[in-house]
């Protein structure tokens, strides 16, 4: 008998549609009723979970063929009040959300066989558009959320003659929003701003907000910004729940692109085609495009496991595919951490008798008849046909090209591909293909790349039942060894890569989530007689790191402690570190966050949450705009970042 676990992940909709069914004398009273669904038992039943609130009373949760609760109408209370008793809404409002992305895998298994324009894939490439792993970064002017304090480029001379205007409806000229569309778009700001007001952990009601104001953009057409505002409720709830998984930063970049997104499209000028257009591309598209990509020969790279908050855990393979792109075949569903380490001797779709972790360590993979998503997923759908392959080791042909991009050059990229839609991503566009020799520093290993600055190697997810953790221990008990390294950036510690694989001279390869390594010389060759020097790693500006500080504090604990999270002092210091607009951008927050207004009897209440709202987002883009300017000069040789 399990107390507060195995709650089955949820969709957004059905927690949001119980939600909507409990009457306001009640929802006084959920956070209350939230706290006690950890105390009630969860057992499972066949083809549903069970959690019994006292004797007498039960809520009876039917599942998908996947194990996730699909509506409000599959969960059932035998209390009076019920359906809108406040049981049923607190066991929704504490179950994890669905990970639409992994529900997406599950259902290609289901599809029939591939036609024109149906799919069952994750990363086909577009018309005429390229989906390299690495895809070469924009020019600094093209750069998304370019440093403010940089000079603009001159403007373009205007022509001689205007050209004449296109017609409506035309890529250049979309068609005006519709009244639905700026209402879900209010609603969705609307519950953006009562995140940052109340803080994360404060209250269950900003979660439901958001819940309900996704659904209600979906509906409308708002995809982009409705996925942001679930992701913004998946991590409110790890947060509350103290989940160890949770990390700040992502809630601070989610909800950040919910009210950019959710301003955007409000805003929209009718009058201004760049406007419309802005807003068309602000609102998305409804899911991932499948397309056939006809046969494809495969080389196995490596397997990393997949677990997340919400209560899914799996494998997933890369392998990389003619043109240098790379592609994803995953293993993802409902169940315990512990399911990933099975999930990757899952054998892989269509028929292979080769598992994926057999495919991550060196096998290769003929595919016909597959499909593949825009951001990289092969499909399991039924016409997808596999056989084994001759691989590649990755000091060989084709994968060897993967290392031979100058690091400079692939953080660039990466950063690039930070800054757009998350759900577009192409696969492994966040990866870093490094060389180097392994060093260690107060205990931790470092990775001193051949060309590129010391970088500290962290663990991806520090859960016992992984093993990354146990792996970076082995690697810093004994520097020196030469590596090749796969890691992934991540955009709240520049100055760190997270390790996912690596391999010695000799072509061993090693996934670090997944195998471990012996102790002391952690199974590599080539191990040098003394560890090199690792130079000093310089920090960023102090004077910008208070102002990031200040944008997370604020978001933790809501308007409340945005006032005494602002230093007095900061703009100051930050235009004498020469950072203008970083001071425009405190001066204004700390503004809003201190600003008040007397109500009809005279009470001091605070000033409008828009424009608190407004301060902090420009503060939360200019910091993420400029931890990427860091990295990337940091990585050019030009400075270095602390951890």
């Amino acid at each position: 008998m399990e107390r507060g676990t195995g709650l089955p992940p949820v969709a957004a909709g059905a927690a949001a549609d119980a939600l909507a069914d409990l009457p306001p004398r009640l929802r006084k009273r959920l956070d209350g009723a939230v706290a006690k669904v950890a105390g009630w038992q969860v057992t499972r039943e066949e083809g549903a979970v069970r959690v019994a609130v006292d004797a007498d009373t039960s809520v009876l949760l039917a599942l998908t063929a996947r194990g996730t609760v699909a509506t409000a109408a599959a969960v059932r209370c035998d209390c009076l009040l019920a359906p809108a008793c406040l049981h049923r809404a607190a066991v929704l409002a504490a179950a994890p959300l669905a990970e639409e992305a992994e529900e997406e895998a599950e259902e290609e298994a289901e599809e029939p066989e591939d036609t024109e324009g149906a799919g069952g894939v994750e990363g086909g490439e577009r018309p005429g558009e390229s989906s390299t792993a690495v895809a070469e970064a924009p020019e600094p002017s093209q750069r998304p959320h370019p440093l403010p304090d940089a000079p603009a480029p001159a403007p373009a001379p205007a022509p001689a003659a205007a050209p004449a205007p296109p017609a409506p409806g035309t890529p250049s000229d979309p068609p005006p929003l519709s009244p639905a569309v700026r209402q879900a778009a209010h609603a969705l700001w609307a519950a953006g701003v009562a995140v940052l007001r109340e803080g994360a952990v404060a209250s269950t009601l900003p979660r439901t907000g958001l819940l309900h104001a996704a659904r209600s953009a979906r509906l409308a057409g708002l995809h982009r910004p409705a996925a942001a505002a679930v992701r913004a409720a998946r991590r409110l709830g790890e947060a509350r729940a103290a989940e160890p998984s949770f990390r700040l930063a992502e809630l601070v970049d989610d909800l950040a692109e919910l009210l950019d997104l959710a301003r955007t499209v409000r805003d929209a000028d009718p009058a201004d085609p760049a406007s419309r257009a802005a807003a068309h591309r602000a609102a998305g598209e409804a899911r991932r495009t499948y397309r056939p990509s006809g046969s494809l020969r495969l080389y196995g790279l490596f397997t990393e496991p997949v677990v997340t908050a919400s209560g899914y855990a799996g494998a997933r393979t890369y392998a990389l595919a003619p043109g240098g792109t790379l592609r994803t075949l995953a293993v993802v569903a409902p169940g315990p951490p512990d399911r990933a380490r099975a999930a990757a001797g899952s054998r892989v779709p269509g028929g292979a008798a080769l598992s994926l972790r057999a495919l991550g360590r060196g096998a290769g993979l003929i595919a016909t008849g597959a499909t593949v998503t825009e951001d990289g997923r092969i499909g399991g759908g039924a016409g997808l046909r596999t056989v084994g392959a001759g691989g590649a080791d990755w000091y060989a042909e084709p994968l060897d090209a993967l290392w031979r991009r100058p690091p400079a050059d692939q953080v660039r990229a990466v950063l690039a591909h930070q800054a757009a839609d998350p759900e577009r991503r192409p696969a492994g566009s966040d990866l870093l293909f490094l060389d180097g020799t392994v060093a260690a520093r107060g205990g931790r290993p470092v990775l001193v790349p051949d060309d590129g600055p010391p970088v500290l190697l962290h663990a991806p997810d520090e859960r016992p039942e992984l093993t990354y953790a146990d792996n970076l221990r082995r690697l810093a008990e004994r520097p020196g060894g030469r590596v090749r390294l796969i890691g992934r950036l991540t955009s709240d510690r520049p100055s760190s890569v997270a390790a996912l694989a690596l391999a010695a001279p000799d072509g061993a390869r090693h996934d670090l989530g997944l195998d471990r390594l012996p102790p002391g010389a952690a199974g590599l060759t080539g191990v040098a007689a003394a560890p090199p020097p690792v130079p000093p790693l310089a920090p960023p500006p102090v004077e910008w790191e208070l102002l990031s500080r200040a944008v997370g504090r604020t978001v933790a604990g809501g308007r409340a402690l945005a006032a005494a999270a602002v230093d007095p002092e900061l703009p100051a210091r930050l235009v004498a570190a020469g950072m203008p607009t970083a001071a425009a951008c405190a001066r204004a927050l700390a503004a809003a966050t201190r600003a008040r207004r007397p109500d009809r009897l005279g009470a001091m209440l605070p000033a409008s949450p828009d424009a608190f709202a407004t301060a902090w987002l420009a503060a939360a883009l200019y910091s993420a705009a400029a931890a990427r300017e860091f990295t990337a000069t940091a990585w050019a040789g030009r400075t270095s970042l602390s951890v």
